[in-house]
């Protein structure tokens, strides 16, 4: 096996699906199923099995998966210590972000640092916090950006904290939200608890959510244009000055809030990129980019 069937196997074991592996390695569908049918031949037994919308691997091709995946783990550690070995501040700097802190900050801070560093290329993997929080611990990226608090015992920069609102296109009472229309967005667990939590310790009834989208910005935009409000983070509405914006208060009349933290790993402190990129970072204010 060389890289690039590390790189296909890896990949499909986290997709399980070859259309979705193909398009994740800019390749044709066509050249994945060669290219496994050509392992299948090197080691002489059946690697995948198919099924009605997807793939799984049987037990050979799980064993040579999971060796993939080491392997490309070991071929990363090797290329970083390599790019380490120069003076200067250069080669791949790979970063997990958070859906909305891809969105609003990251370009801002990737072209600064890069005016900085001209050298530096980066891979940057967005999803839900959860997500680049598995990316984190599976050393999958040097760096993450997310937004709640999760489990880590290696090094964290906080970085931020918002408060968590309710934003709506009309002036409104406490007491006026379970009748209002409201307009309700895909987050992460951890969001999506905070605001049920907040909900359920006020009012008994459920909320009259009559519009669901899958973007906080597509939230945002329905709000702005009328159609109901929204329970979302400051930092989304804030630029709005049209908007009604409430904070979220706690049981003891505190605003709820959410921290965005930088999390990373203390070895890849070692690395001339990794440790430039964190200074770089503690010497911004990142809330107000």
């Amino acid at each position: 096996m060389n890289y690039h069937d590390w790189e296909m196997l890896d990949v499909l074991r986290s997709t399980e699906n070859i259309t979705k592996a193909s398009q994740l390695l800019f390749v044709s569908q066509p050249t994945v199923t060669s290219r496994i049918q050509k392992l299948e031949e090197h080691y002489g037994v059946k690697l995948i099995l198919r099924k009605q919308k997807g793939i799984t691997f049987t037990p050979e091709g799980e064993q040579l998966a999971q060796h993939a995946t080491k392997m490309l783990h070991e071929q990363r550690k090797i290329e970083d210590k390599m790019d380490n070995m120069k003076s200067q501040v250069s080669g791949t700097l790979r970063v997990g972000v958070s859906n909305f802190f891809a969105l609003n900050k990251m370009p801002k801070l990737l072209r600064l640092f890069k005016q900085e560093y001209p050298n530096v290329e980066f891979q940057v993997v967005t999803g839900w916090s959860s997500e680049v929080h598995r990316l984190i611990l599976n050393h999958d990226v040097h760096i993450s950006f997310i937004k709640g608090d999760y489990t880590w015992k290696e090094k964290k920069e906080l970085l931020y904290e918002e408060e968590i609102c309710v934003a709506a296109p009309w002036e409104f009472e406490w007491e006026d939200l379970p009748e209002a229309p409201r307009i309700d967005y895909y987050t992460d667990e951890k969001m999506k608890g905070i605001v049920d939590a907040w909900w359920y310790s006020n009012y008994t009834q459920r909320p009259n959510i009559n519009i669901e989208v899958n973007q906080v910005e597509t939230c945002k935009e329905m709000v702005v244009n009328g159609l109901g409000y929204a329970i979302l983070a400051n930092l989304v509405v804030r630029n709005y000055p049209e908007l009604f914006i409430k904070p979220l208060l706690d049981s003891t009349g505190r605003p709820i809030t959410r921290k965005t933290w930088m999390y990373y790993l203390e070895d890849s402190m070692e690395m001339n990129i990794v440790r430039a990129f964190v200074h770089f970072i503690r010497g911004l204010d990142v809330k107000a980019l």
